[in-house]
């Protein structure tokens, strides 16, 4: 799909199911629309093996991480692509509140098909950085480079969210939570807002997708925001300039 600004998307099709992976989501789903933007690929990445492979450096994976943690990792070690290893759950269930919770899955380092090397399957990102919490600095990212990982705090009318531009209104606080964000526009009613895609499932907001206020920090939503540069090792063409690892803050 094409987010605000007309720039690729991949579809929401892949879900947390019964595991709180967000934070591995939202980066590995960045990461992969930013290499579709910069290279043209078509890749999908495994959000398994960043959840399964990271461990307590990024987190208590399926008990929640942090997003800048995972962003490292791929830069460190980089992830294999879907295909090699897919997410370990494919039951999917409704959120927030899904149950029974399972434990995180075990990183493996064997492709699931075997025609294919773990090694050669890795992907990489070149760098891992924050980006400011100002709202034109996020837009500016965003345009240049593609989605970026975003942290914010979820209440309870954030659940039974359908359509228009969220607001927190009522409701307890649930906890922490981590999506791609993919754009930003302006409502009918004025309301400047960011586009968001969430991956509890379809059925869940505006099929999957939630607009959120834009310029307040609501919930957070600009506090935490980080995001890196794909790189072409392993992708068959010859190297970018400034195509190496390292970890930056701007």
């Amino acid at each position: 799909m094409h987010g605000q600004l007309g720039l690729n998307v991949s579809p929401l099709d892949k879900f947390l199911g019964h595991c709180g992976s967000c934070w591995a989501f939202g980066a590995v789903e960045s990461l992969t629309d930013r290499f579709c933007i910069k290279f043209g690929t078509n890749v999908t990445l495994s959000v398994n093996d960043l959840l399964a492979c990271c461990g307590s450096l990024c987190g208590d994976g399926c008990d929640g991480g942090y997003t800048i943690s995972a962003w490292q990792y791929l830069v460190r070690s980089g992830v294999v692509t879907s295909a090699c290893d897919p997410y370990f759950d494919q039951t999917g269930c409704s959120h927030p509140g899904c149950e029974p919770a399972y434990p995180t899955p075990k990183c493996q380092k064997e492709c699931v098909k075997g025609n294919l090397l773990w090694s050669e399957s890795k992907h990489f990102s070149v760098n891992a950085y924050t980006v400011s919490p100002d709202p034109y600095s996020i837009m500016a990212e965003i345009y240049s480079n593609g989605p970026v990982e975003v942290s914010f705090n979820v209440y309870e009318d954030f659940a039974h969210y359908k359509s228009g531009v969220y607001k927190h209104v009522t409701g307890e606080y649930m906890g922490g939570h981590a999506v791609k964000l993919i754009g930003w526009g302006t409502s009918d009613d004025g309301e400047d807002y960011w586009l968001l895609a969430n991956q509890w499932n379809r059925s869940w907001g505006d099929d999957g997708y939630f607009k959120i206020i834009r310029g307040t920090n609501e919930c957070g939503i600009e506090e935490d925001v980080t995001a890196g540069l794909p790189s072409s090792k392993n992708l068959g063409i010859k190297s970018i300039p400034g195509d190496a690892s390292f970890v930056a803050s701007v």
